[in-house]
Formats: structure tokens, sequence, C-alpha cells
């Protein structure tokens, strides 16, 4: 039955405006999106595959087992929970505002101009160092599968010269922005295959490490043990911290079914169930190949061990052949490939959404708000974002590799800012609704402030770590005595304030509030 709600929510104003319609100032505004593209079911792809699963397990699981050991599955399921509990702050925010603009519309509804700016900033800024990152692994994975492929080693060094892999880089950047740019629906196909590939190969390298640990083939395999489980059991604050950082990283991601709310199909509420779905596939795989590689080759730091720190930053690379064979073992090749581009595409969507939404709300220069008039997306915000990320990713390269590797690990701290900051103003945007129910009491503010203050917390943590030269990388600023990641994450921010400053100077009535208010009541229709 269908019934008229008049919560305050973002919308006409009373006027009888279709909610993301108007253009009144204090609307939540439409973009010129192509509506209906999304479902259900492609939403949660889009959401899984922007996370890259199969990428960051190689990536991750061997550095997450060198610092919590035999706790990483437990430190996995630890990573999971602030990231579920915003997930509930992002699912009802978006039902009462659908925006593209996510984190950013929304934190400008909760707390004002300048915080929305900086949470919509943290949010670009970890989407162009990841975008970098998921270009040089897939740069790395095409020429190391092309050489086994040809069984000639020559060729897999060609990703040794900085030339070739530069060149390779910008190449498979390139053809990722022309994909997403040409529309959701062109993306949406490709993700399909990409994500049904990397899940399917993944299955198959579980099952197969399972019997290899249930024969016995490799000398540093485990027995399961619950134990694995307890988080309590870590050795060390700083490892457990070190440890969830990286478990954090390793969910970052799925809010892209939220930025495509505005291209779904049941706008309000599919973005929501999408994500929690997405969620569930990937602390379940995450889990179970956790377990699985565990079992199978230990997390020690010598031989096939996890932790080993000659092969923790590429773990597949080290398992394929042992675990799944020579033929079967360059499938794990194929699927980190696959990863690593299906995400590079799917990493577009949020970016250049956000970036379109500042721009629309006079955030940011009016020329990103324009709409391809055939493919319905944003076209110069995604040209834009493929551009500075082949640049950012071209100058780290030629610096250091050392500084390239310090900027994944401050992207960490740019996840817990924008996430912590959305999930708080999901509890002050409902404040006056927690006492209606139960229901709202724990979805609309315990739930999303618990995983906020999670999050902070490792957001400060990571902060005070990070100012130790040893952290990361290990490197140092000359002069300064400080760790690299520490002047990198902080610097990053400190950017997003000068660039806000000068935004504002151009563009005073988004800054004074006149464009996207507090709180502008609407006559929303629900089911």
């Amino acid at each position: 039955m269908t019934q008229l709600d008049v919560r305050p929510q973002v919308g006409d104003t009373g006027s009888g405006v279709a909610q993301g319609e108007g253009g009144a100032d204090g609307e939540v505004r439409g973009k010129g999106l192509g509506k209906g593209s999304v479902g259900l079911v492609g939403s949660a792809v889009l959401g899984i595959s922007t996370v890259a699963p199969v990428y960051c397990l190689t990536s991750t699981l061997g550095s997450t087992a060198g610092e919590v050991g035999v706790q990483m599955p437990a430190v996995f399921l630890a990573g999971f929970l602030p990231m579920l509990l915003v997930a509930f702050a992002y699912r009802e925010l978006n039902k009462a505002m659908p925006d593209c603009g996510t984190s950013f519309t929304w934190t400008v509804k909760a707390f004002g101009p300048r915080i929305g700016w900086m949470c919509g900033w943290g949010l670009v800024i970890a989407t162009i160092i990841v975008l970098s990152n998921l270009a040089g692994v897939a740069t790395s994975y095409f020429w190391l599968l092309a050489g086994e492929i040809t069984n000639n080693p020559s060729i897999a060094a060609l990703d040794d010269s900085k030339l070739v892999h530069i060149t390779t880089c910008l190449t498979l950047i390139a053809v990722a922005t022309a994909i997403s740019y040409r529309g959701m629906t062109a993306t949406k196909g490709i993700q399909y295959t990409l994500v049904g590939l990397q899940l399917l190969v993944l299955a198959v390298f579980v099952a197969m490490a399972f019997q290899k640990a249930s024969a016995g083939t490799f000398d540093t395999g485990l027995s399961f043990s619950w134990e694995w489980m307890n988080p309590f059991a870590v050795g060390s604050m700083a490892a457990f911290t070190a440890g969830l950082s990286l478990s954090i990283f390793m969910y970052w991601g799925w809010d892209t079914c939220l930025t495509a709310n505005e291209e779904t199909i049941g706008s309000s509420k599919t973005p929501g169930r999408a994500s929690l779905i997405a969620m569930v596939v990937l602390v379940g795989s995450y889990l179970a190949t956790g377990v699985a590689a565990q079992m199978a080759v230990g997390s020690g730091t010598s031989g096939l061990g996890l932790g080993n720190p000659e092969t923790s930053a590429n773990v597949f690379a080290a398992l394929a052949g042992p675990v799944m064979g020579p033929v079967l073992g360059i499938l794990l090749f194929v699927a980190v490939l696959a990863s690593a581009a299906a995400s590079l595409q799917t990493t577009f969507i949020p970016v250049a959404r956000t970036v379109l939404a500042m721009s629309t709300y006079e955030a940011l220069p009016a020329s990103y708000a324009k709409v391809h008039p055939k493919f319905k997306t944003p076209g110069r915000a995604t040209v834009t974002a493929g551009v500075a990320t082949g640049a950012f990713y071209t100058v780290m390269t030629l610096v250091s590799e050392n500084v390239l590797t310090d900027t994944i690990f401050a992207l960490g701290l740019m996840i817990c800012f924008y996430y912590s900051l959305t999930a708080f103003a999901c509890a002050w945007y409902f404040r006056g609704e927690l006492r209606r129910s139960v229901r709202d009491l724990l979805f609309k503010g315990i739930l999303p402030v618990t995983g906020g203050l999670l999050l902070a917390a490792v957001f400060f943590k990571t902060l005070t770590d990070a100012w130790n030269p040893s952290y990361g990388s290990g490197s140092t600023i000359p002069g300064l005595g400080v760790g690299s990641v520490f002047v990198i994450g902080v610097g990053l921010l400190a950017l997003g304030l000068v660039i806000m400053v000068v935004t504002e100077r151009r563009s005073p009535a988004f800054f004074r509030g006149e464009v996207l208010t507090k709180s502008t009541p609407s006559l929303v229709v629900e089911d």
C-alpha cells in the first residue's frame, strides 16, 4: 500500500517536485545520469568488482599474516565489523537521499559545507590512489601472464623496464576510462564476466588448497584451530591495528553500489541491499581463502609460508603453481589480472560521480557537472579522473617505488576518514528520529556511531604509528625524521584544505550554505 511520509528529508521543499529532480537551492538535484541502468544483482556485482577480492587477497593476505600470524582470519572478521556497521549508515542515508554524491552530499546535509567538502575530497583522493595501484598490479600481471603463456621469462621481465611498465599502465588506464565513459550498461556487461571468472577461480584455489592441506603436501601446513578466530590472541595492539588497517582496505569499495544509486532501479532501497550482499560475499571469500591457504602452507616467514617477506606482497604468484599445478595455476594469474582490470574500470564510478555531485552543487567548477548526452555519464569527470590517475602513477613510479608503496598505506587513513564521517553524519542527520522506534535507534544511531568510532580509532592509531619512519616501506623524509606514510597522509588532507580555500573564493554560495542546506523537508512517496 502506498502512503505519504513527511519525514525531514531532502527534495522539493513541499512544492510537489519529485525527489532528486529539482534544482532550487537546498534541494538534492538530478544529475542527468541514465536512470534504471542497474538492478540488484548488477549493483552487487559492481560493489564486488570495485573491491577486487582476488587482487586484495594476493596483495594483502601475506602482509596480514606477517603482522598477526595465524590470527589472520580473526582480523578479516574484525575488519568486516566496522564496514558492516558503516554499511547500515549508508543504507539509511540512501533511503532518505539517493544521491550519487553519497558521503559528500550526506555530510554536507548533516554537518555543513566545509566538513562535507573534505569528506568528498577524502573519497576522491583515496580513489585516485587505489586506481593507480590497480593499474600497476594489472600491468605487472599482464606481463607475468604473457611470460607464463609463452614460457619465456624474458617477456615477463619486460615489466622491469620502467618505460614498458608505465606505457602499459597508461594504456590500461585509457581503456578503463573509455569503457567507463561509455556508460553503466557497457560497464555492467563486462563486469558480470570478470567478477564471475575471479570468484570461480578463487573457489577452485580454495578447494585445491584444502585438498593439499588434508594430504599434508607441504611441511609448513597447519591443522585448523578455532583459536584462529580469536582477535584477542594477536601479540600486540600495534600488530592488531596494522592488520586491521589492511583488512579494512580489503573491504573498501563496496560503497560503489551507493554511488550508482541514481542509475539503479529502486534507487532508495536497491543500492543498500546490494551493498550488504556484496559485503557477505566478500567476507565469505576472504575467510575461506585465508583458512584454506593457512592450512595448506601455514603463516610462517620461510618457504611458502604466507608471512614470508619475499612473497607476501604477491602471495598468489608464489602459490599458483604449488597449489594448483602448472596448468590451472595460469588461471590464478588470469583471475588476478581480471580482478585488477575489473576494479580499475568500476573504481571510476565513485570518483566520477562524486566529482559530478560536487560540481552540481557548486562545490567544484561547473564544467564537471556536464553529462554526456548519449552515454548519460559524467564524461568530463571520468576523463579527468583517468588523467589524474595516469599522472599520479607516472610521477610516483619515477620518483620512487617506496613512495608509491607508502601511498597505499596512506590510503587506509583516507578510507577511515571519510567512512567514519559518513557514519557520524547518519546519526546526526536522523537525530530527531532516534526515539521513534527501536529500529531507528539501532540502525540510524547506535550501529553507525559504533562503526564510526571504530574507524576513527583506527585512523588516529595509524596516524600515531605512521609517525615512526619504520612504518610502511621504512622510508623517511630527509631532515624531518618522520615516516613517509605520515607525511603523505597528512599532506594529502592538507592539500584538500588548500584546494577548498581556493574553491571557496570562486564559489562562495556553496560554502555559505545556500546551495545544499542542512535540512529541507519534503513529501516522499514510499511503498
